[in-house]
């Protein structure tokens, strides 16, 4: 494979911008390009370095996720309800994602799409930040059923590559009544079943293309992706409480023509 910088850079990438509202995908097209490493082996190891960036949320909400295993009587976002929620909200992407993979890969996976989905989204959040809905939600414990399913149905969007599964579940959360930071630690928590299924199918169809040699390589992608996904969830989980989602969708505007140039 390539240099261990490489690794480190494209770590760092995807761990700033996978829980961010900016499309980890644009990201590392560009990135990937501007290094040299494209192609299929690329691709996969973009995919491995994503388990780095889950690992970062288990570890940030860590009481959350035990909560779910030993349930908190003094938390309703725990134990079976818990489960309930996040499988509500993983179940739209997940059917939709196993009928429609490979389609997805084979159409959706070009510039044109994928700066698309970006300027899309970026229009998406000036819209729902524009509406300035009053919240009904409030907390992880508010979270009710048809909330989760609601959140998990504009999951879907993030099968739309370059939309960002991010920006798509925080969204969808406001639309429907969460206020801005608790749909933000929901897309977090609900981002981790569904991106290590996705993950996992994704590694198990492409393992075959690393060797033993490559260990250090995806070793270090990981490790810098995690600490990356670390700092960029502790970072974003701050700004909530002090501006809004507009910074972010007219940072994708501007990042939708960069996607057609580094691609095409």
């Amino acid at each position: 494979m390539t240099s261990l910088f490489t690794a480190a850079i494209l770590g760092v990438v995807e761990g700033l911008t996978e829980f961010l509202p900016v499309s980890s995908t644009g990201h590392l097209i560009i990135t990937g390009h501007l290094l040299g490493f494209t192609g299929e082996k690329a691709a996969s190891f973009e995919v491995a370095i994503q388990l780095g960036a889950i690992l970062a949320v288990v570890v940030l909400y860590w009481s959350r996720f035990w909560g779910l295993i030993v349930p908190d009587p003094t938390q309703r976002f725990s134990g079976f309800r818990g489960l309930y929620l996040l499988f509500l909200t993983s179940l739209p992407a997940s059917i939709l994602g196993l009928i429609a993979h490979d389609t997805i890969k084979q159409y959706l996976f070009n510039p044109y799409t994928v700066a698309w989905a970006l300027g899309i989204g970026a229009i998406v959040i000036l819209i729902v930040e524009k509406k300035n809905i009053r919240p009904t939600c409030y907390s992880l414990d508010e979270v009710t059923p048809k909330l989760a399913l609601g959140i998990g149905c504009f999951q879907c969007l993030a099968l739309w590559p370059g939309f960002s599964r991010s920006a798509a579940t925080i969204m969808g959360g406001m639309l429907l009544g969460a206020k801005r930071k608790i749909a933000a630690e929901y897309s977090f928590i609900a981002a981790v079943p569904i991106m290590f299924a996705a993950t996992g199918y994704d590694m198990f169809k492409s393992y075959k293309l690393f060797t033993m040699a490559d260990i250090p390589f995806l070793a270090i992608g990981f490790i810098v992706s995690f600490l990356s996904a670390w700092a960029a969830v502790k970072g974003f989980i701050y700004l909530l409480g002090k501006l809004t989602l507009r910074p972010f969708a007219y940072y994708r505007l501007a990042l939708a023509p960069l996607v057609l140039f580094f691609w095409s």
